[in-house]
């Protein structure tokens, strides 16, 4: 099945390039240059991705993505002119996935939403669900399912990934620039110190206190580890 992306954008330049660069890869694009209009959008066509510019006429682009957010799970990538380390930092902890600065390379742009739908819906090897601690933690990877103290948790593509990546080897110390690069699925040169932003979102809908975690452990000046043992 193809998958629906939705571009809100409020440059018309833009706008259709990126169209023409996803179209191009197959995707179905649904276009518009409204933030309003966006939120009705994702609502009737269920996107499989938003590809979302912050700096929209109506309504700003972090309040699009915070009602996003709020409805759903869908990937977001942000795509603006804000470079900074802290509107990356704001960015991500609002819930993206991946943050692009124009200007860009429209090619690069193809391959991150790919990188993203990758993560979220395929490249994965289909087999029992594994449980942690007694089975606090259990992670389906055939379903991209996680369940916590038996309740089913919707995460993100990016938080699956980071967890689906500390998972692998419990106990084991990953760097950010490991989980980074893990979590997106391709090489990424950039602010490592944002990953901390994706642990923070998911540390919230795991966690039995967010502030003293156990599951998903800081190991100061390194990174961070699964606190769980495998069952089994």
């Amino acid at each position: 099945m193809t998958a629906t992306i939705l571009v809100v954008e409020d440059e018309r330049k833009i706008r259709d390039l990126v169209r023409s660069y996803l179209e191009r890869e197959g995707f179905q694009v649904v276009t518009t240059p409204s933030g309003a209009e966006a939120l009705t959008l994702a609502e009737s066509t269920r996107p499989e991705l938003v590809i979302l510019d912050l700096r929209l006429p109506d309504v700003p682009g972090e309040e699009v993505a915070r009602e996003l957010r709020s409805r759903s799970q869908v990937p977001i990538l942000m795509l603006t002119a804000r470079s900074g380390g802290e509107d990356r930092i704001r960015g991500f902890e609002l819930g993206a996935d991946d943050y692009v600065t124009k200007p860009f390379s429209p090619r690069e742009l193809v391959l991150r939403v790919q990188a993203i739908l990758r993560r979220g819906h395929g490249d994965a090897d289909v087999g029992e669900p594994v449980s942690f601690g007694d089975g606090e933690l259990v992670l389906d990877d055939s379903r991209r399912l996680a369940t916590i103290r038996g309740q089913a948790v919707t995460l993100t593509p990016t938080e699956w990934a980071l967890l689906a990546a500390l998972a692998r080897f419990p106990g084991r110390v990953y760097s950010r620039f490991e989980l980074v690069n893990r979590a997106r699925g391709y090489e990424f040169e950039g602010y490592e110190r944002t990953i901390d932003s994706h642990v923070k979102n998911l540390r919230r809908k795991i966690e039995r206190d967010p502030h003293s975690p156990r599951i998903v452990e800081t190991v100061l000046g390194v990174g961070y580890r699964l606190g769980l043992p495998r069952d089994g």
